[in-house]
């Protein structure tokens, strides 16, 4: 192994973005908003060539794994921080931190004229180290460290335009939901280090073996199942895996650019990488990879189904992410790992392409969001109308493109997993193809192609007639974005292109996860059936064209054609014949009814019975109050003895004195 990584070069890809942050946050005001923006984009783009040089050392068969600063020692306990890099890290590293650049770029156009200017441009960078140091962590304090600090900052985003009312319920909203699913992650991290005894990943992943015979006390649950289901929970919260999606719809009420950060490489990309992470852990229990593939297979087709009747672009875009976790999630539970990450990081690109490319509409449309109030953009935005396409055509996996590659392979994984939930997953991610297909191109169609409504707007929203949170202007007719956004959009749309073929062979057949990911080839066969097809890219692309999830595609396209462009009534119809599915649909399966009308309502009901009866009853109004009063009594009954004459006292004194010599003489006298 000739190549090394420098410690120094990793605390350059951390610490750059948090200078950047800092001098935003802190400093705003001085360096003013060029100011601002400029630290920001210098302090990522020099995270993303540190990254790059990283990778490119890890390629060169580098690797590191050593401890930054000891924090405490309690017992034998060691808390520290520190740096584990090897390929999951180095892609991980890369593909944040060219998101992050792009976004970054983008928002100087975006939020043009926006004053908290300066304040969302240190968020972003702030996310971005939070990110960061999640990846790289070595242990699960760091891990749990980063998984709380883009926790944090995704509630400043979403709730970036405080003044909304609706923007501080979404993050209120996201906020609580993830104080759920770290709730049960930091059980998974107590179970571990508890009979692991450390933090350290290395450490815990060589005791697997012994935790996997380990019972959980009390009962006959296996210790490593419970800890490792407890961590998915946690992955469930990031990742927004069902039930604990309902967040990320209403994180649309942050700025577009939050958007694509937060749904494409960080905070809900971090319960995948977290889970693909511990493979050395979830490969010794079936139990707890079941229970991550039915989840996912859950969320994969049943989000997808919501973002058919979104009207908002921002909307649909976020319920694709939504599906397109369920998609990773699979992966992860049929013990592919690798797929999945590959997925992640093929998302990123597409997905980032499409945010932003909805924000450049938004731009556009003059803040305008309700996809229905468009039509015919293609030829006033033709970089944002090609770019779009892409993206959307990687998003629905048309071979060729980036998405094809990874979603395939996840599809191929669901159907050669034996575990018992492998059947309905297989189905799930087969029948979301058609899905997929069908709410992307539905989008993409009233967006940019027939009829143009925007001149007199089907459906006004309030924005029509309000001042918009960007200080763009309101002109009738839409326009194309400034380069600042539209550059970014040509360079996603790149990778979104041509990253899946390029690097299909190294992640999924080679050796570059080697020692960062394990599988039980033995008793997990995903990925010796993924690898069968994954050998050449041009291939798998050829025989993509004969395949069952090609040809649903096609029909989602062509169903979203017919019914949007050339026969909307048909449409109209299907709405009036299902009109109860939906308002099921349009009421989010009522989860979010649930949440606030029975878990909520019983979570206030305990706790004001927790209040008044036991706060206010047992231990004020008995413990403290209770005996106060008591000793209040037996004071006001011994008061009375309390005369001031002296010859009463005396009578006392010889009562008392005859009395202890009764007691003590009264053996004495009866023996």
């Amino acid at each position: 192994m000739s190549a090394t990584i420098s410690q120094n070069l990793l605390l350059v890809v951390v610490l750059a973005p948090l200078a950047g942050a800092l001098v935003a946050g802190l400093a705003g005001r001085v360096v003013g908003r060029a100011g601002a923006h400029t630290v920001t984009i210098l302090g990522v783009a020099v995270a993303f060539v540190a990254s790059v040089l990283t990778l490119l050392a890890v390629l060169d068969g580098a690797r590191f794994d050593q401890t930054i600063y000891e924090w405490a020692t309690v017992g034998g306990l060691t808390m520290e921080v520190g740096f584990l890099v090897d390929g999951l890290t180095a892609m991980m590293m890369v593909v944040v931190s060219f998101v992050s650049l792009m976004v970054h770029v983008y928002t100087i156009g975006y939020m043009e004229g926006d004053p908290g200017y300066q304040r969302f441009f240190a968020y972003i960078s702030l996310f971005t180290f939070s990110m960061l140091m999640l990846v790289m962590s070595n242990n699960f304090l760091q891990l749990f460290f980063g998984s709380e600090a883009v926790g944090l900052v995704s509630y400043l985003l979403i709730g970036f335009w405080y003044k909304r009312p609706s923007a501080i319920f979404a993050n209120l909203k996201a906020f609580v939901v993830n104080r759920v699913g770290d709730f049960g992650f930091i059980l998974g991290i107590g179970l571990l280090v508890a009979y692991g005894g450390s933090l350290n990943y290395a450490e815990t992943f060589a005791k697997a073996g012994q935790l996997a015979g380990m019972s959980f006390p009390g009962s006959d649950w296996g210790l490593l199942t419970v800890a490792c289901i407890c961590l998915f929970i946690g992955a469930m919260g990031k990742s927004a895996q069902f039930p604990l999606h309902v967040w990320l719809p209403d994180s649309m009420e942050g700025p577009t650019p939050i958007s694509a950060l937060i749904h494409a490489a960080t905070m809900v990309t971090a319960g995948i990488f977290m889970v693909a992470r511990m493979s050395p852990l979830f490969e010794l229990s079936d139990a707890a990879l079941n229970v991550v593939l039915v989840i996912g297979a859950i969320t994969a087709l049943f989000m997808g189904f919501l973002g058919i009747i979104q009207n908002d672009i921002k909307r649909v875009v976020a319920y694709s992410t939504l599906s397109q976790l369920g998609y990773m999630t699979v992966a992860l539970g049929a013990s592919a790992y690798s797929v999945a990450v590959f997925h992640l990081m093929t998302h990123a690109f597409f997905k980032a392409l499409l945010f932003l490319a909805a924000g450049s509409v938004i731009i556009g449309m003059h803040h305008d969001q309700d996809i229905r109030n468009m039509g015919g953009l293609r030829k006033y935005m033709p970089v944002t109308w090609i770019t779009a396409l892409v993206g959307s055509l990687a998003l629905i996996g048309t071979p060729l493109f980036a998405g094809f590659y990874s979603k395939d392979s996840i599809i191929v994984a669901a159907g050669a997993s034996q575990l018992p939930g492998a059947g309905f997953a297989a189905f799930a991610v087969t029948a979301g193809v058609f899905v997929t297909a069908f709410y992307s191109f539905r989008m993409y169609f009233l967006v940019f192609h027939g009829e143009e409504r925007f001149r007199h707007k089907p459906f006004p929203g309030d924005d029509d007639h309000a001042h918009d949170d960007h200080g763009h202007g309101h002109d009738a007719t839409p326009h194309e974005s400034p380069w600042v956004v539209t550059l970014p959009l040509v360079l996603l749309a790149i990778p979104s292109v041509v990253i899946g073929a390029l690097t299909m062979a190294p992640l999924l057949t080679g050796d570059f996860f080697a020692g960062a990911i394990a599988v039980d080839g033995a008793r997990h066969g995903a990925m010796a059936a993924v690898a069968e097809h994954a050998h050449d890219a041009w291939a798998m692309a050829l025989h993509g064209l004969v395949t069952l999830p090609f040809w649903l595609a096609v029909a989602g396209v062509a169903c979203a054609w017919l019914f949007y462009l050339k026969a909307p009534a048909i449409p109209a119809a299907l709405d009036r014949a299902l009109r109860p599915l939906r308002v099921v649909l349009e009421n989010k399966y009522y989860m979010d009814w649930f949440n606030e009308h029975v878990l909520a309502a019983g979570a206030r009901l305990l706790g004001r019975g927790l209040w008044k009866g036991g706060d206010a009853a047992l231990i004020d109004g008995v413990l403290i109050d209770g005996s106060a009063k008591a000793v209040g009594r037996l004071a006001a009954v011994v008061r009375r003895v309390q005369t001031g004459q002296l010859y009463w006292y005396a009578l006392v004194m010889a009562i008392g004195i005859f009395g202890f010599m009764t007691w003590r003489l009264w053996p004495l006298l009866a023996g």
